[in-house]
């Protein structure tokens, strides 16, 4: 038996085998992922990571999406794993002053690293997901590549995926539009079909990253806000609660809309008006490309700067190993070091790295 999954270019058949391993959160998206894989003849393995306590509601959600859709679900506790390569580094990131992705952090160093391992030891070649994304094959090279549904649109978050994972990766929702997955989910009668969609940051429930950070007895610079003009605007709360481009619960009277431009390492938060959060270049560092080449300056690309962000047109301007110094054709808003840019040609990426400071 063979399935099919398409992936925008056409379809990956795969001869060898009918099993696949989905990792699955008792979502909308993954449960349609898994009704999808079936319907395609597959014979579906579920697995649910327990990444954190705040995932306890997940993994019951799972089970009942398992038995809704007659699969065998395996419960892999990766607490410890989470820890060290997401949340650590998460806080750590904040307290420094800079704007972590955790889900960038997350998915080849826990969530792809578990599919994979559980898929070789139950000795099935092929994992998934439900991510709004989808795989395809170019040269004997495997891309990302964006989702049908631009709004949905998830290839952002994985672009450090490595090629051992996207060979062998199918992420059959990219296919589709969010009302269709809904729409798949209520025929099949499953209890997800009206789920909200997820959180963004999955081990915070209620979103206060400053608190969760706080709490953990981790505390941050304090310094002063900074005026456009170099002005002494007070002392803020510290570096923590704080990020490049907020404009929002500053509490600063200024008469003008300000804007966060940069977090100094001394603690200090230089302010801009409106207009001048705006960068003309970037530093990314820990570059990596799709195929394992090199960049060359001259290189073009469109880059996303965040994972809702309008891709720009730019130039790869001068390269020192990892660190890149990437160009805009035109300004953009408030790059914030921490933050991935990831390169695009077409709807293909092909690679990125962390942002370090705007130019």
């Amino acid at each position: 038996m063979s399935g099919e999954i398409g992936d925008g270019a056409g379809f990956r058949t795969y001869e060898k085998q009918d099993k696949i391993v989905v990792g699955m959160s008792g979502g909308v998206d993954s449960s349609v992922c898994v009704k999808i894989l079936q319907e395609q003849g597959f014979e579906v393995q579920g697995v649910v990571i327990h990444f954190s306590p705040a995932h306890e509601k997940a993994v019951e959600q799972a089970i009942v999406a398992a038995k809704q859709l007659n699969v065998a679900l395996a419960v892999s506790n990766c607490e410890e794993m989470f820890e060290q390569e997401v949340i650590e580094p998460f806080c750590e990131a904040y307290c420094a002053g800079v704007t972590p992705s955790p889900c960038v952090m997350c998915n080849p160093r826990v969530k792809f690293e578990v599919l994979a391992k559980t898929a070789d030891a139950m000795g099935v070649e092929l994992i998934a997901s439900g991510h709004y994304a989808r795989v395809t094959e170019k040269d004997g090279i495997y891309y990302v590549q964006k989702a049908v549904s631009e709004a949905r649109d998830q290839s952002y978050m994985l672009y450090a995926l490595p090629q051992e994972i996207l060979k062998r990766l199918c992420l059959p929702v990219g296919e589709f539009e969010k009302g269709d997955i809904r729409e798949m989910a209520a025929d099949a009668q499953l209890s997800s079909a009206d789920a909200p969609d997820s959180q963004e940051i999955c081990f915070i429930p209620d979103g206060d990253y400053a608190a969760y950070i706080e709490a953990r007895g981790m505390t941050s610079k304090k310094g002063r806000f900074i005026g456009p003009n170099g002005e002494d605007l007070g002392e803020h709360k510290g570096i923590l609660h704080y990020t490049v481009g907020q404009r929002k619960g500053l509490n600063i009277a200024y008469g003008k809309p300000v804007f966060i431009k940069r977090i100094l390492e001394n603690g200090d938060i230089l302010l801009a008006l409106a207009g001048d959060e705006f960068a003309g270049a970037i530093t990314v560092k820990n570059a990596i490309k799709t195929n394992g080449k090199q960049y060359s300056a001259g290189e073009r690309y469109d880059v996303k700067v965040r994972s809702r962000a309008v891709p720009a047109p730019c130039v790869i301007e001068a390269v020192d190993g990892d660190v890149l110094t990437v160009r805009f054709d035109e300004k953009q808003r408030a790059p914030a070091p921490g933050q991935a840019a990831v390169f695009y040609v077409g709807d293909l990426i092909y690679g990125g790295g962390t942002i370090v400071e705007m130019i």
